[in-house]
């Protein structure tokens, strides 16, 4: 297997902690989204979709989004578990990994991407020609902070994020919440719960990553 990678980005920082937690050792190829590497032919030739992470298997598959990468490495290592081992975790796990996702990392990629220079003509992840919005950036860091107020909730309720140990909802939760720091996005004041769950998630070896 290989994994095609960006050491900057948040989507393909999951991959590589998940990976790592799996205990794997799998070689990967940096590609550069700032670059625009991931928009030219070479890489379009492996994803035509242009997005990171990217896993290719020794017959050539190739396999999309970190959420699909998730479960295809657990299918084959199952231990430590990840996302969940009965019909409620499993469930449990994918709904708050989702909501990471689509309410927090989106939300924080709005807001950064809609005032950088760098991205003026890629917008959205994965192909050019869409303009940024400047007056998408406030929106952003709104979604961000209505992100930031469910997660502290959470957090409030349950030690890690999903279930009673650590999952892929909580690889997403801290690459989401490290990107936000990364783009000047702060923390609420009063996230105590969160401060507390970040300390204890970026101690394990795999966050280093």
């Amino acid at each position: 297997m290989k994994l095609y990678d960006c050491g900057m980005a948040p989507n393909p920082r999951r991959a590589r902690i998940f990976v790592a937690e799996k205990g794997l050792d799998i070689p990967s190829v940096e590609v550069g989204i700032i670059e625009g590497e991931n928009l030219k032919e070479e890489y379009l030739a492996i994803n035509p979709w242009g997005t990171l992470p990217a896993l290719q298997l020794d017959d050539g598959t190739v396999i999309t989004e970190a959420p699909c990468i998730f479960v295809y490495l657990e299918s084959l290592y199952p231990e430590p578990n990840l996302l969940g081992i009965d019909p409620i975790e499993i469930a449990t796990v994918a709904s708050w990994e989702r909501f990471c996702e689509m309410q927090g990392m989106q939300a924080i990629g709005e807001f950064f991407r809609n005032q950088n220079e760098i991205f003026k003509n890629r917008a959205m992840p994965g192909f050019s020609g869409i303009s940024t919005i400047p007056d998408l950036v406030g929106r952003g860091k709104a979604r961000a902070e209505w992100f930031f107020k469910k997660l502290e909730k959470q957090l409030g309720e349950s030690e890690f994020l999903a279930i009673n140990r650590f999952t892929a909802a909580d690889i997403t939760a801290l690459c989401a919440v490290d990107f936000a720091k990364r783009v000047g996005l702060e923390l609420p004041s009063e996230s105590t719960n969160i401060e507390r769950w970040h300390k204890v998630v970026s101690a394990r070896p795999s966050a280093q990553l």
